[in-house]
């Protein structure tokens, strides 16, 4: 049964019955069958077929809600057994937002320290699809922010408080600047994050409150990017501080103070709330709390 249900989470997520199976290591045929004996027993159609996938039904619809409650209790009923037989081990899936991704990786690096069987599937992306992926089973954690969007029923475990940068190339006239001020940023060439990232929105927000409308002539998803334009020479970018340090480090570019930060937004640990959560996931609070604290 619970072989079945990941069927239905995993077709409502591919909506796709090809890619559905891929995702499954299972055939096409397998997965059509083992949903329909999904649908035989519980008397009931999930699935609107045709040519191709054509949504779930109401029943579907429903029947998902509750296979996402059910098949997440026995990963975790599975995990906290594994746990009690051979100690913490296994590999977390962590989404993360561009911003954020140093972060991740000494929160990643210094759990497995202490946990060598712990492995993580780092994943870059933006805060409202790692929400999704994470009510859809395909994330165990996210590393996003906690104070600006709504995040729903979860856990949280608060890691540090954006400040801005603005991030030129050394021969920039700004690359000397003790600090400078959102006005003065908006009228620079602007490489920025694209608009689906909630630090661009934040951005956006606060150049707004300083009575400038942003104009970003390259936007991008990646902030490797966004420091790739950068050291061309006439472009600037902003980013927070820590990864404006970490990718202007070694090189021809310089991270200055943004004056009059604004907005600036907690970022952290999210989970989904569950009581208890399995010793693999509650390490990774503890890790993150300490991690907060040593910082």
């Amino acid at each position: 049964m619970i072989a079945k249900l990941e069927m239905l989470i995993a077709l409502a997520q591919e909506r796709h019955f090809g890619r559905a199976a891929e995702s499954l290591s299972i055939t096409q045929p397998t997965l059509s069958a083992g949903l329909k004996q999904l649908e035989d027993h519980l008397g009931v159609k999930l699935v609107e077929r045709g040519s191709r996938f054509g949504g779930l039904t109401p029943e579907g619809h429903r029947a998902l809600v509750m296979a996402r409650r059910i098949v997440g209790d026995t990963r975790r009923l599975r995990d906290e057994m594994r746990a009690k037989k051979d100690g913490l081990s296994g590999k977390l899936r962590l989404g993360v937002i561009p911003t954020a991704l140093t972060w991740a990786s000494r929160l990643a690096a210094r759990l497995t320290e202490r946990h060598p069987g712990i492995g993580f599937s780092i994943r870059s992306t933006s805060s409202q699809n790692a929400l999704t992926m994470l009510e859809n089973l395909e994330l165990d954690a996210c590393l996003t922010y906690l104070d600006n969007e709504p995040l729903g029923r979860v856990s949280t475990v608060r890691l540090y408080r954006e400040t801005y940068r603005l991030v030129c190339h050394r021969a920039h006239p700004f690359a000397a600047r003790g600090r400078v001020g959102w006005a003065e940023v908006a009228e620079q060439k602007l490489c920025l994050l694209t608009p689906e990232m909630q630090n661009r929105r934040i951005i956006n927000r606060n150049m707004l409150e300083a009575g400038k409308t942003p104009e970003a002539l390259i936007e991008a998803n990646s902030t490797v990017v966004l420091a790739a334009t950068v050291a061309r020479g006439d472009w600037v970018t902003i980013l927070p501080g820590d990864i404006a340090d970490f990718l202007v480090a070694g090189k021809a570019m310089a991270a200055v103070p943004i004056d009059d930060a604004g907005h600036a937004h907690a970022v952290g640990l999210i989970t989904e709330f569950q009581e208890p959560h399995t010793p693999v996931l509650t390490a990774l609070m503890q890790e993150a709390a300490r991690l907060a604290e040593a910082s």
